[in-house]
């Protein structure tokens, strides 16, 4: 059983920075690829950014290229996005989300199977 529990969310003012952890619990195999993704009122869920937990291999969606990073603990429990340089835009519910893709399929991932509650981020 898969669990993913996001934290770290909270406000900020415009031009600060965040770093949001997900706790990943559960098989290897099912958590082999994490991503990061967020939702703004009133609009789709959008990808961020992905790590294929065994290789470490990240993947960078343009919504928020060159301001985040994501990366993993030596544990690989705890997968991080740091994110710099906010602006009001990018003020959402953000989700970590988990799945079985190859190192390949993470990077192209665009639906995940199991999915954190989210937390909210806010910049002002």
């Amino acid at each position: 059983h898969v669990q993913l529990v996001e934290s770290g969310g909270g406000s900020v003012q415009g031009g600060g920075s965040l770093v949001l952890s997900c706790a990943v619990s559960g098989d290897e195999y099912d958590t082999a690829c994490a991503g990061w993704y967020r939702q703004a009122p009133g609009k789709e869920r959008e990808r961020i950014a992905t790590i294929a937990t065994g290789a470490g291999r990240t993947y960078y969606a343009d919504s928020m290229k060159g301001r985040v990073t994501i990366s993993q603990n030596n544990a690989k429990d705890t997968v991080y996005l740091e994110m710099n340089a906010l602006s009001p835009e990018d003020s959402g519910m953000y989700y970590c989300a988990a799945d079985s893709y190859g190192v390949g399929s993470c990077q192209r991932a665009t639906t995940f199977d199991y999915w954190g509650r989210g937390t909210q981020v806010t910049v002002s």
